[in-house]
């Protein structure tokens, strides 16, 4: 039996690694205690000994399942030196009944030798890396605009009118009211003279738009909204740079 014939599966967990190793060949009637059991934890210096224990045994190729975002940890301290392959959770699903991890494994194993498995396609590291950066910025920018959404909403209950003389509710004006009203300020002269100098409206529009009828409900709210809309707001800028 060549050591090139090992397969690995590992079942993943958030913190927790069930891995079982055993050949490609007379596997049909191989029985499940023959096979080589281990578990392993799910921090790095539980990954290299994973990984150190793999290679000891020869395995060249591995199948993991699609656990949340569980797997890519697993994945990338595997990559450099084995074939691996991802599982779509739904294809490796169990029977009803107790649930065993280690029979999981076995499961994950013997189906994937015997091509019932549905595998996903992985690309490679770098493209990986990209498409995260991009998903990233994409989720960052659906979250900005909700957010922007939500505080319009704030203000038009406020009868505040700060979207009509600002262009960008999350420029630096914008930023300096939405704070101050954060913190309880609701005189429109004082919220006024937060305002930018090269703001294109005049200093009597901006106040006409600034003087509302905010309620203590609503000063409640602006700490909650603040809090996101910062952070949001910070995100965003770096994340464009």
């Amino acid at each position: 039996m060549a050591d090139e014939d090992k397969v690995a599966s590992i079942d993943i967990h958030k913190k927790v690694l069930m891995v079982m190793v055993g050949s490609r060949e007379g596997d049909a009637i191989r029985s499940p205690g023959e096979l080589e059991r281990r578990r392993f934890g799910t921090v790095t210096s539980e990954l290299h000994r994973l990984s150190a224990w793999l290679r000891e045994r020869g395995v060249k190729e591995a199948v993991m399942e699609s656990t949340a975002g569980y797997w890519k940890p697993v994945w990338m301290a595997l990559e450099p030196s084995m074939c691996l392959h991802l599982a779509q959770a739904f294809s490796n699903r169990a029977p009803k009944g107790r649930k065993n991890d280690f029979r999981d494994a076995e499961r994950l194993r013997r189906r994937f030798l015997a091509g019932e498995l549905i595998l996903s396609f992985v690309p490679d590291p770098e493209q990986r890396a990209w498409r995260t950066l991009t998903r990233m910025k994409t989720r960052l920018a659906r979250h900005r605009a909700r957010l922007y959404s939500q505080v319009e909403d704030m203000l038009e209950e406020m009868r505040i009118k700060l979207c009509w003389v600002l262009s960008d509710l999350f420029a630096a004006s914008g930023l300096g009211i939405l704070q101050a009203l954060a913190k309880g300020e609701t005189d429109p002269k004082k919220l006024a003279a937060l305002g930018d100098d090269r703001l294109k409206c005049t200093d009597e529009q901006l106040l006409d738009a600034l003087t509302g009828n905010p309620q203590a409900t609503h000063r409640k709210g602006w700490g909650c909204i603040w809090t996101s809309c910062s952070g949001s707001t910070r995100k965003g800028r770096s994340s464009g740079a």
